[in-house]
């Protein structure tokens, strides 16, 4: 569907866990998007209905604090991250905003293509999770040494 426009080089530099015939696989649930700098990809509040492989470029990850206007960098993500991945499981709405730091290009999963994945091929939706279930580990591991470092 959109890996046409992904060399494959990139491709194996986003899914190492995946064999070439499971990217092909996956590529067809996936859709391609490129943002422009400063373009805001995510927004804080919006429907999560959607992940996406980040390819190449840089994302900023922001969290509105209680003073409006003003924003906390969570992180900035760079090819090869994930971003927004909890919307293949939930469809919660977006707990930050995230801005293209340059000209990016992404590989779009949606709730909706994610189930179908799930329901067609079981076996690849494992892989996708176990990586999932890695980053965020990662994740929750450099939140809590952050947090404790403030504490």
């Amino acid at each position: 569907m959109g890996c046409n426009l992904v060399s494959d080089a990139a491709l194996s530099r986003s899914f190492p866990y995946l064999l070439p015939e499971e990217c092909k696989v996956l590529c067809s649930f996936l859709e391609y998007k490129k943002c422009t700098k400063d373009e805001v990809f995510i927004q804080q509040g919006d429907p999560g209905d959607f992940m996406a492989f980040l390819l190449t470029g840089k994302l900023a990850v922001k969290k509105e604090t209680r003073f409006p206007g003003k924003f906390v960098l969570v992180a900035i993500l760079e090819g090869g991250s994930l971003v927004g991945e909890v919307s293949v499981v939930e469809e919660n709405p977006r707990t930050a905003t995230v801005v293209a730091m340059e000209e990016s290009e992404l590989l779009i999963l949606s709730h909706e293509r994610a189930k179908k994945l799930t329901a067609d091929n079981p076996q690849l939706a494992i892989k996708l999770l176990k990586k999932i279930i890695r980053v965020l580990g990662a994740r929750l591991q450099s939140s809590s040494t952050r947090l404790a470092q403030l504490l």
